[in-house]
């Protein structure tokens, strides 16, 4: 189905992985057009409830394409960049959750598609950066926007305008991922991550998912008013009825994501 990604179902798992190891998973247009396509599917498929997105070989993504953007104009490089939002915002905004599996490179567009995922678990050998000044680029597929609201302002700065790439170890200190691991470790600590998420109330979770989401950005009275209103339909499902009754009766739950 898809030339540069693979994309499995299995256990309530979607496993998208990008596969061009041979161009350490560059991100060039047909992948990026893939993965838009990979996390509709996802978002649309009944026996998916939560995204691994990794990348096949030593990298995670090693960055966009460098051999097809040196050849951009301007307005070219315009339609590249709002192709690389289109499909972030697209991965961030999936309504059910999505984990970075970072197993090797991920710089530049690598950096920003692991940042488009809602938790990041890196691989010990995994490494993060945004090195495009050092191209006479800047960050183009949210980069500048994300890497501040995750490390803050400054530290952002500091890595954006060094291009400096560092290790997992580092990357996890600043707040850039969630969980650093032996590689090894890194694709059973994601499946047992996606299997704790799956236990819990599937309407649940996309609802915090969209309040935190979109009351990021908002003032505190504007948030705290999306929250009291995302409160209030949690209240509407089938899972919350049974959620609240399985407490109170001591036994575990049993959602069905209704």
């Amino acid at each position: 189905m898809f030339e540069t990604l693979k994309y499995e179902v299995k256990d309530g798992i979607a496993y998208i992985t990008v596969n061009r190891p041979e161009a350490l998973n560059a991100l060039n247009s047909k992948v990026l057009a893939e993965l838009y396509d990979a996390f509709a599917e996802f978002d649309a498929d009944e026996a998916a409830r939560v995204a691994i997105l990794t990348g096949e070989g030593r990298s995670f993504v090693a960055g966009a394409d460098i051999a097809e953007m040196a050849k951009l104009n301007t307005i070219e490089a315009r339609a590249f960049a709002k192709a690389g939002h289109r499909t972030m915002n697209f991965i961030e905004n999936v309504s059910k959750p999505v984990i970075a599996a970072v197993n090797g490179f991920a710089l530049g567009g690598g950096c920003e598609l692991s940042m488009a995922c809602d938790i990041r678990i890196a691989s010990a050998k995994a490494k993060f950066g945004q090195p495009e000044v050092g191209l006479g680029l800047i960050p183009g597929f949210g980069g500048t926007q994300r890497l501040s609201r995750l490390v803050g302002k400054g530290m952002a700065k500091y890595l954006i305008y060094t291009a400096d790439v560092i290790g997992a170890e580092e990357a996890g200190r600043i707040g850039l991922v969630e969980k650093v691991v032996e590689p090894e470790e890194l694709m059973p600590t994601c499946e047992e991550l996606a299997k704790k998420i799956m236990s819990k109330a599937p309407i649940a979770v996309s609802i915090a998912k969209h309040a935190i989401n979109n009351g990021y950005d908002m003032d505190m009275k504007s948030a705290s008013e999306l929250e009291v209103n995302s409160f209030g339909l949690s209240f509407s499902s089938e899972d919350m009825k049974e959620g609240t009754a399985a407490f109170l009766e001591k036994r575990p739950a049993e959602f069905k994501n209704k």
